[in-house]
């Protein structure tokens, strides 16, 4: 291999992104602390991006969304529960071992469900615009629930 394709993959190559190295210059929404890890910026990402965040115990964000970008949720610790639609009129909970999966464009609220301890994820999007649309929207009182249900995995029968 020549040595200038070393030089490329030295520099080019693999990055690592330390947690007390996390960039909180990124767009927050009311009740989380955003901190940025994987972009553009910070280590030459192309199509994702990727940090952490914590609701703290007994908090929710505002009702927000992401515009054209994907989310995927990752729950290390806590007990998270969303709530999303029009009037954020559904909810789930997830926790830790959890993927939650945000589609493109859909109103959405994190809530921390423990009065205790912080929620703490890990989450990654689909591209690297920092999009946050703030919502101010009507919202239900009591959410109906959701079974996190796929094809594969049908709903728990109600006895």
């Amino acid at each position: 291999m020549s040595d200038s394709k070393v030089s490329d993959w030295k520099f080019h190559g693999v990055r690592v992104v330390k947690g007390t190295e996390l960039d909180v210059n990124t767009p927050q929404t009311q009740g989380m602390n955003r901190a940025a890890a994987i972009t553009n910026a910070r280590c030459g990402a192309e199509k994702l991006w990727a940090g952490t965040v914590v609701i703290h115990a007994n908090a929710k964000t505002g009702a927000h969304h992401h515009g054209p970008v994907e989310s995927v949720i990752y729950v290390v610790s806590g007990k998270a529960r969303m709530r999303w639609g029009d009037s954020l009129e559904f909810t789930a909970e997830a926790g830790p071992g959890d993927f939650i999966y945000v589609p493109p464009f859909v109103p959405h609220q994190e809530i921390n469900a423990s009065d205790t301890e912080p929620l703490s994820c890990v989450l990654c999007r689909s591209g690297q615009d920092p999009v946050v649309v703030n919502l101010d929207i009507p919202v239900v009182e009591k959410p109906e629930t959701v079974h996190w249900v796929d094809d594969i995995h049908p709903a728990p029968r109600e006895s």
